[in-house]
C-alpha cells in the first residue's frame, strides 16, 4: 500500500519574502523543505512546486493546474500549500473533481520568514490530518480541519471558521 504523501506548493503567504528596501512581499523559493527539516519530519514525501503566486492572483487556469496535478498524482494523500484568501475556492473545485483521495489545503497568515508565522504549525497539522482523515477535501488552519464546504476565512480575526 502506498504510504507516500504528495505536497504541492502553490505560493501564498506561506512562502513570501519581505523586501526591506521597498517594503513589499515577494516570492523567491519555497520554505516547505526547511519547515519539514525544522519539524524533523521522517515521512516519505514527494514535494513539487506548481506555482508561486498570491492566491488573489490565481486564475481559473491556475486552479485547473492544481486539480489536474492532484488527479494525476499516484499518491492518495495530498497536501497543498495555498494562499488563504481564495483557499476555499480551490477546495471547492478539487472536491467537485476528486473523490478518492484525501486532500488538505493549508497556508499561513504570516510569512514563514517573519519568525512569528503560523505556517509551521499549520503544515504540521496538515501532515497529521492527511494521514488520519478519510477521502475528501479539507482545509487545515489554526490547529483544526474543516470540510471544504463548511469553512470561511474570517478576515476580522485572522482565523478560519465553520460557516454554520
Amino acid at each position: 500500500m502506498e504510504k507516500k504523501i504528495r505536497i504541492f506548493i502553490t505560493g501564498g503567504t506561506f512562502d513570501k519574502e519581505y523586501n526591506e528596501i521597498n517594503g513589499e512581499l515577494y516570492f523567491k523559493n519555497s520554505h516547505v523543505q526547511n519547515m519539514l527539516e525544522l519539524g524533523r519530519s521522517r515521512l516519505d514525501l514527494n514535494i513539487r512546486t506548481l506555482m508561486m503566486i498570491d492566491s488573489c492572483d490565481m486564475t481559473t487556469e491556475d486552479r485547473e493546474i492544481i486539480v489536474k496535478n492532484c488527479e494525476k498524482a499516484p499518491e492518495k494523500k495530498i497536501i497543498i500549500t495555498h494562499g488563504t484568501d481564495t483557499m476555499a475556492e480551490t477546495a471547492k473545485l478539487l472536491a467537485n473533481s476528486i473523490k478518492d483521495k484525501t486532500i488538505i489545503l493549508t497556508g499561513a497568515m504570516v510569512p514563514y520568514t517573519f519568525g512569528s508565522s503560523d505556517g509551521l504549525f499549520n503544515l504540521g497539522s496538515a501532515i497529521a490530518f492527511v494521514q488520519t482523515l478519510p477521502a475528501g477535501v479539507y482545509i487545515a488552519m489554526n490547529g483544526r480541519y474543516f470540510k471544504w464546504n463548511n469553512v470561511r476565512k474570517n478576515k476580522k480575526i485572522g482565523e478560519f471558521e465553520e460557516i454554520d
